[in-house]
């Protein structure tokens, strides 16, 4: 049983590694945009358009990844799928340091975030059977490695524009980080994803259940207020605030660190508090937030409440993975593949529409829009918690 009990505790960290592998590999990039104009364009740069579509065929990859992996892991080895989303990841991190073209650069991105998506998409099953009797704090806990990972990867970037390493250099250096996760999972023993004795739950029963359908409604709602205010805070608060580019940098960095204290203190909580309580309250609290970020009293202390709305709505993305696998314990690797494809389109719809809202009017209305998120959230926690008896009895523990 120690045995047992070890192997679990070592493959427990190895996930939050990997978890800090994918985000280190989607997070260094965005640093580097105006340096890949220099590098890759002509005289006058890359377009805007040519930027754009480096994080978006990242996301696209990505998105793939994690929609063809979630079937073939539920009929694979959840250890090789890891192991083939380590060394892809790996690999595409090579190929951008080498990438001699922005069109060989598009194609190196594109491998590394299908590595990403692989990982992304894998690891919250493999914690969940880890970890059955706590699955709310164990989503916490892994998600939290997502955003330490983040700031990780923008330090590193940082700091070697500062010291002027090449981002050739940089990319190539941050292999290390996956090669070594790579070696820690290759002595581990994994749990399978289901229980052995247990039929697993097809999509097509799932996609019939309303309490399914709210889950994946919710996650949406979830990642959309995460990225919402993520992706719009740096220009918020240069062209809204009149703070320099830097500062608006340290403000992302400090939403970030925000996001991790917060999934590490809703993990501490999860004894003390039901899942869906924690959840209301903290969209409440994210949306008293929002109107202080929208029309604050001074610079500083939209900063201020930008960090803090990071801390509160740091669990609705983790939280609600845990609890459809509470509700869907056979739910298997393609549930949670449909969950994350469901709460990474909200990651990308809602900063579009945020910034279409502010073509038509300013920053502040276009971020105070981004309250509706959470607001939709409370309407659809609300109904889940009045079938939650009926429909998914693990919730009332």
């Amino acid at each position: 049983m120690k045995t047992s009990v070890d192997q679990n505790r070592r493959a427990l960290y190895a996930c939050y590694a990997a978890m800090m592998c994918l985000a280190i590999a989607l997070n260094f990039l965005p640093v580097y945009l105006t340096t890949f104009s220099d590098t890759f364009g002509n005289q006058g740069g890359l377009t805007a358009e040519q930027l754009g579509r480096i994080p978006a065929i990242m996301f696209l990859s990505f998105i793939i990844a994690i929609l063809v992996t979630g079937p073939l892991a539920d009929r694979g080895d959840a250890k090789r799928i890891i192991l083939f989303g380590l060394v892809t990841t790996t690999a595409g991190l090579v190929l951008v340091g080498f990438a001699p073209s922005y069109a060989f650069l598009l194609f190196a991105v594109a491998v590394m975030g299908f590595g990403a998506g692989v990982l992304d998409m894998i690891l919250s099953p493999i914690v969940v059977a880890l970890q059955p009797d706590r699955r709310s704090a164990a989503m916490n806990w892994l998600h939290a490695f997502f955003c330490v990972g983040a700031v990780g990867a923008v330090l590193i970037a940082s700091i070697g524009l500062k010291w002027d390493v090449s981002w050739r250099m940089v990319a190539l250096g941050i292999t290390i980080a996956p090669v070594v996760t790579f070696l820690l999972f290759l002595g581990l023993k994994l749990p399978p994803l289901i229980q052995e004795d247990a039929q697993r739950e097809s999509m097509p029963q799932l996609i019939k259940q309303p309490y399914f359908i709210a889950c994946l409604i919710a996650i949406f709602l979830g990642g959309a207020t995460e990225t919402g205010l993520s992706q719009w805070l740096p220009t918020y608060a240069e062209q809204g605030l009149g703070y320099s580019k830097e500062v608006g940098g340290f403000a992302l960095a400090g939403f970030s660190v925000g996001m991790a204290l917060g999934r590490m203190a809703a993990a501490l909580l999860h004894e003390r508090i039901a899942p869906i309580s924690l959840m209301l309250g903290c969209c409440a609290v994210t949306i008293g937030l929002f109107f202080i970020i929208s029309f604050p009293p001074s610079p500083a202390v939209a900063i201020a409440a930008s960090i803090a709305a990071g801390f509160s709505g740091s669990c609705l993305w983790p939280t609600m993975l845990a609890i459809t696998a509470d509700a869907y314990p056979r739910g298997g690797a393609t549930m949670f593949g449909v969950l994350t494809a469901f709460g990474n389109a909200g990651c990308s719809l809602i900063p579009w529409l945020v910034g279409i809202i502010i073509e038509y009017s300013e920053i502040h209305i276009g971020l105070l829009a981004v309250a509706l998120c959470p607001a939709g959230m409370i309407g659809l926690l609300l109904w889940m918690s009045r079938r939650s008896r009926r429909q998914a009895p693990a919730l009332a523990h």
